[in-house]
């Protein structure tokens, strides 16, 4: 493949980052160096963004050809890209240089430096995970290209990002948000009510930036690992969370879909973003087969 970009499978390349972050725009226009130097025929062009879900939009309107969209970003700004290039027919490929707290994503999924991956064109295919909430008209969906997480998932994000940064600190800020944990409850699709302290729903092995909850995960094949903690004492929620950092939770139940309702309002966290579901809403999990064109 040449330098000069023929025979790689995009047209174009747009390059989407948070210009209010000092890393991800200094990342930005480093990447824009470089492309430029080794693809120098190839159109590209830098994207900073405006408002929250403004990536989503941008990602969304770059319609027609075969764009490639670089979301220069930690693991919710890549969210909103995927949902973006997904509402828009999933015609474009996405890629994700690390730019955030966490980068769960790039950590799990990583196999070449990103620039050599884009000069190279080497596109493979990744699940995603589609989570539809409510029926009937309130009904809403979002891929997600990580973890969908309820519980205890929120709670880690947001100690980890209220608190200073670096690995020990972190998993202090993670101890203390525990002390306000509360036990989320769910009916299942049987008919079955259980009581949670955490519930995981991940395609890819590492979360919440240091946790291995998975020994078995693989992003292409379909499946999801289901990681399911019943509601204990707060002291065996901190072993599990050492266990995770540490040698990790081993392997899980891998599952094509899964299916619930919330008893009561629980936190709900997708690839890093955190809302709340309502009580009573029902909840469906799906694994969209290889349904994203990434490179990286």
């Amino acid at each position: 493949m040449s330098d000069r970009g023929e025979g790689v499978p995009f047209d174009r390349i747009l390059l989407i980052y948070n210009p209010s972050s000092r890393t991800p725009a200094l990342l930005a226009e480093q990447l824009r160096a470089e492309l430029g130097a080794r693809l120098p025929v190839m159109p590209l062009s830098l994207h900073p963004t405006a408002f929250p879900g403004h990536g989503r939009a941008l990602a969304g309107a770059a319609l027609g050809g075969r764009p490639l969209l670089v979301s220069i970003s930690g693991d919710g700004g890549y969210n909103d890209v995927v949902n973006g290039a997904m509402g828009a027919g999933g015609q474009a490929i996405c890629a994700v240089m690390g730019a955030g707290n966490a980068n769960d994503h790039r950590r799990s999924t990583r196999s070449l430096p990103i620039i050599d991956a884009i000069v190279r064109g080497d596109v493979r295919r990744m699940d995603l995970l589609r989570l539809t909430v409510g029926e009937g008209p309130g009904q809403w969906s979002r891929y997600a290209h990580s973890y969908v997480g309820f519980g205890l998932t929120p709670l880690m994000a947001i100690g980890i990002e209220a608190g200073v940064k670096g690995r020990f600190t972190e998993l202090l800020s993670v101890a203390r948000a525990l002390r306000g944990l509360t036990p989320i409850e769910i009916a299942r699709a049987d008919g079955a009510r259980a009581v949670l302290d955490s519930l995981i729903l991940a395609n890819i092995p590492r979360i919440a930036k240091y946790g291995r909850i998975s020994e078995a995960g693989f992003p292409d094949d379909g499946m999801f690992e289901v990681v399911l903690l019943p509601h204990a004492a707060k002291w065996r929620i901190a072993l599990m969370a050492l266990r995770a950092v540490t040698v990790g939770l081993g392997v899980q139940t891998s599952v094509p879909s899964y299916r619930f309702t919330s008893t009561d309002a629980i936190p709900l966290q997708i690839d890093g973003e955190v809302m709340e579901l309502a009580a009573g809403t029902p909840v469906l999990v799906e694994s969209r087969h290889q349904a994203l064109a990434t490179l990286g």
